[in-house]
């Protein structure tokens, strides 16, 4: 069974970059482009993980990573930040939320995403 992966990214330019490229690796990918949508999503799509950005609108990236992961059905979906916000803080807020990992969407490519991806979910 594919893994499937929930995007949630307001960018929809972005969005269907990375929707592209992770179907093509065999993933099944849901989107969602502001955090309120996500968190529904989340809960009712339980997906094997979560591509999160911080700066959506409706409910920011950590508001969506706070209602998952209190969530009983959620809580123990990985979460990936993939987002511009790059501060040490960010960083450490998220991870101290429950995050699984934070990504610099400047620093990463589709291709180096994906592995992370594969490595969180064992994949190989």
């Amino acid at each position: 069974m594919n893994k499937r992966l929930l995007i949630i990214e307001d960018d929809t330019v972005l969005q269907k970059a990375l929707s592209s490229y992770l179907t093509a690796e065999s993933f099944e990918v849901m989107c969602a482009l502001d955090g309120e949508e996500g968190v529904k999503m989340a809960i009712s799509e339980k997906p094997d993980l979560i591509l999160l950005d911080i700066v959506l609108p409706k409910k920011d990236g950590y508001q969506v990573l706070q209602e998952v992961k209190a969530n009983e059905e959620s809580k123990h979906i990985p979460i990936v930040l993939l987002t511009n916000l790059g501060s040490i803080a960010d960083v450490e807020k998220a991870l101290e939320m429950g995050a699984t990992t934070y990504l610099v969407k400047a620093d990463y490519k589709l291709e180096e995403v994906t592995a992370k991806i594969k490595e969180i979910l064992n994949i190989k």
